[in-house]
């Protein structure tokens, strides 16, 4: 009978499949535990037949999670042939399978990548990213099995997704980055796209302390074709060379910057804090010292209760919630910079700077609105005049200040788009040269 399932499942015969469980209904259960090299799902699999795939899941979805003789998942064989549905079925039943190994130690996305099945390297890339991260005993990647596949499209995909600068410059058992083994593969395009579109380092040693352009330099001479490659990508070494040497100063003066900026920063946030906890908990004006109500007094109040709230309600509130807004805001720089957050970018810099702006106005107005209240009724009008001229000259300051940071800010984004519109400029040159040969 279990020949008989193999038969339908070679075939592709759902009606034969259905008599046989009619027969025997444990029929898939004897196929996981008997001693076969593979089940009839992975036939299956390996024939694209969906409808069977689809009736053996809906009834025995463990049978996605069963490895052949090769440790071959049905998900692997799915994915080697290209068969999209089918992947999509088996990921909907178990998505874990993505993290199997066969016996090369690859899981699905490896093989995904070596054989070039795009679409289907995008599915499993979306079910399962962390996947794609997974290295193989050898050490390599599943970018050095691109390289090694000669796949360019895969790679460019992974890229996109995975191709964060540590995982780029991970090497194999033998020190070698997917760059060393490009070069010495002499794969024209793809050394173009690594050097010209990703952060690889062209200065990384294997283990036998050889850099790439110590590999390009023993690849010999094949023709006009390579010699463009050469070219182009000694350029770009001596450039990234030259960068790094001269970046080593702007990285520590960037570094010394951003501590100053947050010594600087917690200092004056601790200093507000208290300031605008002193400010909450004792109020201008003080405190009712005794207690009246009743008809002893045409202003009856208790004993321990702002003075302010009660002769200027509508005032208080609004000093209350000014203060409180300064208060909460100070103790939130403080909170970021020491919660160990990896506060170390100018434009995380920029967002505390732009909370202390808050911070400082939330105090002038506080000042404001207390002199404000506390001025006697003959001397409110020219002290209003004093207090608008003020908050007058504070607000331009505060739009000087904004329009020079836009400027900035669009004046680094021109320069941005320049090196990049020079960068692709540079790197197509040598790919225009290998068209006209």
């Amino acid at each position: 009978m279990e020949r008989r399932v193999y038969k339908a499942a070679a075939e592709g015969d759902v009606a034969s499949l259905l008599d046989l469980l009619e027969e025997d209904p444990l029929i898939l259960d004897r196929c996981i535990v008997g001693s076969y090299n593979e089940t009839p799902l992975h036939i299956a699999a390996m024939l694209g037949h969906e409808k069977f795939v689809d009736e053996i899941l809906d009834r025995k979805p463990e049978l996605a999670g069963e490895l052949d003789s090769q440790k071959l998942s049905p998900l692997h064989i799915a994915t080697a042939k290209g068969y999209l549905g089918l992947v999509k079925k088996l990921l909907s039943v178990n998505a874990d399978m993505c993290y199997a190994r066969d016996k090369y130690g690859r899981n699905p996305l490896h093989i995904a990548a070596v054989k070039g099945r795009i679409i289907v390297l995008k599915e499993l890339i979306r079910e399962s990213p962390d996947a794609a991260r997974h290295q193989m005993e050898n050490g390599e990647t599943i970018l050095h099995l691109c390289v090694k596949s000669n796949n360019l499209e895969a790679l460019k995909l992974l890229m996109e997704t995975v191709g964060d600068h540590e995982f780029v410059n991970l090497k194999n058992n033998d020190g070698d980055t997917i760059l060393h083994l490009a070069i010495a593969d002499k794969q024209t395009e793809t050394i173009n796209f690594l050097v010209s579109c990703t952060t690889v380092e062209a200065n990384s040693l294997n283990r036998n302390s050889q850099a790439t352009y110590d590999l390009l330099a023993q690849s010999g001479n094949p023709g006009r074709h390579m010699d463009n490659t050469n070219n182009f990508y000694e350029a770009e070494v001596r450039t990234t060379t030259v960068q790094r040497k001269g970046g080593k100063k702007n990285i520590k003066k960037q570094y010394d910057w951003l501590e100053r900026k947050k010594s600087s920063l917690m200092v004056v946030a601790s200093l507000t804090a208290t300031m605008a906890f002193q400010v909450g908990v004792n109020p201008p004006g003080g405190f009712w010292q005794e207690t009246t109500q009743g008809d002893s007094s045409t202003n009856p109040h208790t004993a321990g209760f702002s003075i302010l709230a009660d002769n200027y309600p509508v005032g208080y509130s609004r000093f209350l919630a000014i203060n409180t807004s300064g208060f909460l805001a100070s103790l939130s720089v403080i909170l970021l910079l020491v919660s160990g957050l990896p506060l170390r970018r100018r434009f995380f810099m920029l967002i505390l700077m732009v909370i202390m702006w808050i911070v400082i106005t939330s105090i002038a107005l506080t000042y404001a609105l207390t002199i404000t209240v506390f001025t006697p009724p003959q001397q409110k009008n020219s002290i209003s005049k004093i207090i608008g001229f003020g908050v007058l000259v504070w607000a331009g300051l505060m739009v000087l200040l904004l329009v020079w940071h836009m400027i900035r800010l669009i004046l680094k984004t021109i320069r941005y788009v320049k090196r990049i519109v020079t960068r692709r400029r540079s790197s197509a040159s040598p790919v225009m040269d290998q068209d006209r040969v």
